[in-house]
């Protein structure tokens, strides 16, 4: 479907009423909860009275190992959406909300780019629907709950142990240390704190993992939010939290519809970071594509070895969403970069800077095929300083492993330019993933990371801190064994320094800290320099945003 674009009040395209984007859904009104003329929530008993659409297909688009602007996975997703709409095809989309950290930060705004966006971008990037608000609530009244239990000493809980920490939507590395309760006796308990980004919070991890209202407030009951005199766990429900966070978040776990420049539906609910946190949206979101959709476009954040590698191994053990295909996003900049290229050089032709990092997308690809057996498509993202030898580079060497490379130009020319990969896309499903995980459900939490570490990331080795090491012995002890592992690491390598480009081998990844996310069923182990708070970049996108009279808003990339 092709939209007729509109002007809003300040105007930007806002594309076809939302109302109309639902009834090709075939959603009625009355489960259309709409928010002004172009986004909406849908009703949560309308989707959970649906059927899954036995024919439908889930696709999962991943990527290489990024540069700091990132190669476009987003886009790539929402014009291959576009795409397959072209072409005939039913297609949805299942997307991550951004987080205001990245639009103010380094990244700038993530609703795709050129031709190939969702809209309101604006809206989206910022406040939206309000979930992102009702998620750092309803960890900021938990937190609040947890100080006010230590100071009445109405609950057991050793504040040296105390695990919930405050959330923001904002960069700010300021507050990743602080110490709460000061003022005296009118001021609490005081202990060290600090807060982390909301994408990162235990309570985004639970919302995105939730598969109904009910099934979020027995998840948010389960969480640990510390331990008592006598070291056993404390949690929401000892608190009695459970149903006061389960309201702030009711009409947040209604999944947003909205959609691309050309009418496509798109669901975008949820957003944990990749690197931090699992990096998939909400499974309400995808589950209610899947309901309504024949081909569902869904992301998994950053490269494979983090997002690819979580939605596997994290939300298909959890929940069965498996995918029938992967796409991985790779750009010719990307893999100049990885090839020893400066950043500020990787528009100039190089084919063997390229050809040097191409080490980093086919340790991609064999980690899909053979640690995950997925089918796998490379989709190059197209630039318009690409070369045609450099192209000719990647497919040689792609077509070695027997993988297919489709070049689109989604960017300048929307779904009619990614309608070659929407072709292959279609093709590849004929010969869908036989999905499997990178270890065992009984294989210890420390096998677990080790796992990874060898069979994804290429190390050799996993060692922990000791404060670590105790916390794994313990959660261990109690019972949390069998739950799947998410590593919190950089980006930028499959090891744990930026610097190491291409596809290192032989390193070791150190854990130094883990953490229990008990309503999200995972363990989260912290390697390396990386924050669950982020910093502002020497010169935030922040600076470049501005708004005119009229209310435009300008300068969010």
């Amino acid at each position: 479907m092709s939209g007729v674009l509109n002007a809003s009040r300040n105007s930007a395209p806002s594309g076809l009423p939302i109302s109309q984007i639902a009834e090709g859904l075939g959603i009625p009104h009355s489960a259309v909860l709409r928010y002004g003329h172009d986004k909406a929530k849908i009703d949560l008993q309308y989707l959970e009275g649906l059927e899954r659409n036995p024919q439908a297909k889930l696709v999962l688009v991943t990527a290489i190992s990024p540069t700091p602007a990132g190669e476009g996975k987003t886009t790539t997703s929402i014009g291959l959406a576009d795409g397959l709409r072209h072409i005939g095809t039913r297609s949805v989309l299942a997307l991550r909300e951004p987080s205001m950290g990245p639009v103010f930060g380094i990244k700038g705004g993530a609703t795709g780019g050129g031709k190939a966006s969702l809209i309101p971008d604006a809206e989206i990037n910022l406040h939206f629907t309000g979930d992102f608000a009702a998620i750092a609530e309803a960890n900021n009244l938990l937190a609040a709950m947890v100080d006010n239990a230590l100071h009445f000493a109405t609950v057991d809980i050793d504040p040296r142990t105390v695990t919930i920490r405050r959330a923001m939507d904002v960069n700010d590395r300021a507050l990743r240390d602080v110490v709460v309760g000061l003022g005296g006796r009118t001021g609490g308990v005081p202990r060290e704190s600090g807060f982390d980004i909301t994408a990162a919070s235990q309570i985004m991890a639970t919302f995105c993992m939730a598969t109904s209202l009910e099934d979020l407030g027995e998840r948010l009951n389960r969480i640990v939010v510390g331990r008592s005199s006598q070291n056993t766990p404390v949690t929401v429900a000892d608190l009695e939290a459970g149903g006061a966070l389960t309201a702030v978040l009711r009409d947040a776990l209604a999944p947003n519809l909205v959609q691309t420049l050309e009418g496509t539906p798109a669901f975008v609910h949820g957003g944990p970071f990749a690197n931090i946190a699992h990096g998939a949206n909400s499974v309400i979101a995808t589950d209610a594509a899947l309901k309504l959709g024949d081909v569902v476009v869904t992301e998994a954040g950053f490269g494979a070895d983090l997002g690819a590698e979580k939605f596997v191994d994290i939300v298909s053990r959890q929940t069965g969403l498996e995918p029938d295909l992967t796409v991985i996003v790779a750009t010719v900049r990307a893999l100049k970069y990885h090839g020893g290229m400066a950043l500020e050089d990787l528009g100039t032709p190089n084919v063997a800077r390229l050809e040097a990092g191409l080490t980093n997308l086919d340790r991609h690809v064999s980690n899909l095929q053979k640690v995950f057996g997925q089918h796998v498509l490379v989709a190059i993202n197209q630039f318009a300083q690409d070369s045609p030898a450099e192209i000719e580079a990647i497919e040689a060497a792609m077509f070695k492993r027997g993988v297919d490379v489709v070049l689109s130009n989604h960017f300048g020319r929307g779904g009619e330019g990614a309608q070659d990969l929407a072709r292959a896309v279609v093709s590849a499903l004929e010969v869908p993933s036989h999905t499997t995980y990178c270890y065992d459900d009984d294989a210890s939490l420390a096998g677990k990371a080790q796992a990874v570490v060898q069979r994804v990331y290429g190390g050799s080795t996993v060692s922990f801190t000791a404060a670590a090491a105790r916390e794994l012995a313990r959660l261990e002890a109690e019972g949390w064994g069998k739950a799947p592992v998410c590593i919190a690491k950089t980006q930028y390598s499959f090891s744990t320094d930026a610097r190491a480009l291409g596809a290192p081998e032989d390193f070791e990844v150190n854990i130094r800290e883990v953490r229990l996310s008990a309503g999200a069923g995972f363990v989260v182990l912290i390697s390396g320099s990386i924050m669950t708070m982020p910093g502002l970049p020497k010169r935030p996108s922040a600076c470049d945003i501005s708004v005119s009279a009229d209310g435009v808003i300008s300068g969010m990339h």
